[in-house]
């Protein structure tokens, strides 16, 4: 997947990601994005749409809760094995 989004920080600056991963756990969809050029190694992101239905556009934020975070990762990891290596910090 080499699709690029870009994300207004909360300080109103712009970053532009690339999405690795797109999947849906009950009714949330999740993304996995890095920042990082391609065939480099970066940090990646695990970010939740928050946004309604209706919404022009999407609201993602960060997945704070651990146990959520926790079951999300071992869905993206399993979906990556054979493409990329996630190192939990």
């Amino acid at each position: 997947m080499d699709e690029k989004i870009v994300m207004i920080m909360d300080d109103g600056t712009e970053a532009e990601f690339t999405v690795l991963e797109t999947t849906r756990l009950g009714e949330v969809d999740y993304i996995l994005v890095t920042d990082a050029p391609e065939d480099e190694d970066g940090e990646c992101y695990l970010m939740k749409d928050m946004s309604d239905p209706e919404d022009e556009e999407a609201l993602y934020v960060d997945v704070e809760d651990e146990d959520e975070r926790e079951a999300v990762m071992k869905i993206f990891e399993e979906m990556l094995k054979d493409e990329i290596s996630i190192e939990k910090q």
